[in-house]
């Protein structure tokens, strides 16, 4: 299986089941597509279609002109490619995937919703300012540590374990959360594990001791702004809306990002029907100094004011095309900053299992409540039908858990046949369920979406790659 794309002034050809990634001029881009219609997918003769393949490129090309000579050249090497495991590679992995679906698995990370309540009221929150469809409340101290001892437990061998505090706001619970770190670190030593803690908040309650703590206990921070002032204020009002939510945590975002060094951090954001020029709002915040930016689509149903809809799709992908080329401009000015949805390893990336079955949600990382209640992710936290456990008792519905631990690529149909589907290992359960009603579909907006960023990516790889080997020969 192959994908072929035209970006940023530049012939790409991905192969998809082996990875690698082409760039080749007009006529060779049309051979290869050609050569895969007629001879790897068509039933004709390989002489034949060689044959009828050749008379199309002659006419097409004969201003060029593209020769027979350079014809069999093209020929050539797309043969070549083929016999390197290159081009027209075969799928291995659907084979593998008969063992995977019976692969014992440990719990590796949490999702501690250290707080439901929140001190924004968020428009678009999928946790309902914070509630979850439910009540308000803070995690005490006894539930978070019975959660760490579930983590311990349900790990197995593994010895790197994640924690992410997240809500509603945590930092509205922050003595809990430094009580849990400190609790965390005992356990390393009694247990041989590693913690790394994360930590997502709007930065309302930022002050210097919450950043001193995170930058030396946070492996990662998440901040969260969605751009221009215009924008952040309409969609994350404070409660009551007398303030400007922007001013209040701009100057403590940037302060902390300052403070932070070379430890991971990044912003993130959402975008909406309200600002679908997003990309305008990625470099603001590139301006603004940070480094390190994400910013995503609202996953939301057509029926709100500010839902992405289906005709919006072209010009969102206008969008991420402008903003991958200002991108590369701004690295080569040597004024750059990472956006998550660029960052792609087109050499070694995520293990076999990772891209066929994405986040493990359910299995490998569950979101755990004030209460101590176990949800698949936290995205699934308040739907009814999806409590799989608690941290006293464990996963007692196991059925519930057996669906996500089966997730993967080629259960769902609409993925076996697309081009990302190793990238974005099947997409999300939760919104797959959000807008289908059950967990083993897709959401098509966000996988138009995927697919272009991915494109994006692959594109600006291959610009760096072109712009070191102009550096070589220079």
């Amino acid at each position: 299986m192959i994908h072929q794309f035209q970006s940023n002034g530049y012939n790409i050809v991905l192969d998809v089941n082996s990875g690698s990634v082409h760039v080749v001029d007009e006529a060779a881009y049309d051979c290869i597509a050609l050569y895969n219609e007629k001879v790897i997918e068509g039933r004709e003769s390989e002489d034949d279609a060689l044959s009828e393949i050749k008379g199309i490129i002659l006419e097409r090309y004969k201003e060029v002109p593209v020769t027979e000579e350079d014809f069999n050249e093209i020929i050539s090497e797309i043969k070549e490619l083929q016999e390197d495991g290159q081009l027209f590679t075969e799928d291995i992995y659907e084979k593998y995937v008969k063992d995977f679906k019976h692969r014992n698995t440990v719990v590796k990370a949490l999702c501690l919703n250290i707080a439901h309540d929140c001190n924004l009221a968020c428009r678009y929150c999928f946790a309902g300012e914070g509630e979850y469809q439910g009540d308000r409340g803070m995690m005490s101290y006894e539930v978070g540590k019975a959660a760490f001892d579930f983590l311990i437990k349900n790990s197995g061998h593994r010895k790197n374990l994640e924690v992410d505090f997240f809500g509603g706001e945590p930092l509205m619970n922050w003595d809990t959360v430094k009580k849990l770190v400190a609790y965390g670190r005992e356990l390393e030593k009694i247990h041989d594990k590693n913690f790394r803690f994360t930590l997502t908040t709007n930065g309302v309650l930022l002050n210097d001791e919450i950043i001193d703590f995170c930058n030396k206990e946070m492996t990662n921070v998440v901040l969260s702004i969605d751009g221009r002032k215009c924008v952040h204020d309409y969609m994350r009002p404070t409660r009551g809306g007398n303030r400007s939510s922007y001013d209040i945590i701009l100057p403590k975002l940037k302060s902390f990002a300052a403070k932070r060094g070379n430890k991971e951090y990044y912003v993130r954001g959402t975008y909406t029907a309200k600002n679908l020029d997003f990309a305008a709002d990625v470099l603001h915040l590139a301006d603004e100094g940070f480094k390190e930016i994400s910013l995503e689509p609202v996953v939301s149903l057509p029926t709100e004011p500010y839902a992405i809809k289906e005709e919006d799709i072209p010009y969102l992908k206008e969008q991420y095309d402008m903003l991958a080329k200002e991108y590369i401009k701004r690295r080569r000015e040597g004024n750059c900053f990472t956006f998550f949805h660029f960052m792609i390893d087109l050499a070694g990336g995520p293990c076999v299992a990772k891209r066929l079955s994405g986040c493990g949600s359910g299995t490998e990382y569950v979101a755990i409540t004030p209460w101590g209640d176990i949800y698949p992710c936290h995205q699934f936290v308040g739907e009814e039908g999806f409590v799989i456990g608690n941290v006293y008792d464990g996963i007692t519905a196991t059925e519930l858990q057996e669906g996500f631990k089966h997730q993967n690529v080629y259960e769902k149909p609409k993925c076996r046949d697309c081009f990302a589907r190793y990238y974005c290992s099947g997409g999300c359960a939760a919104n797959s369920y959000k807008f289908s009603g059950n967990i083993d579909d897709v959401y098509e907006i966000g996988c138009e979406l995927q697919r272009k960023r991915i494109e994006c990516a692959i594109m600006i790889k291959v610009a760096e790659e072109t712009d070191k080997e102009e550096v070589c020969q220079n």
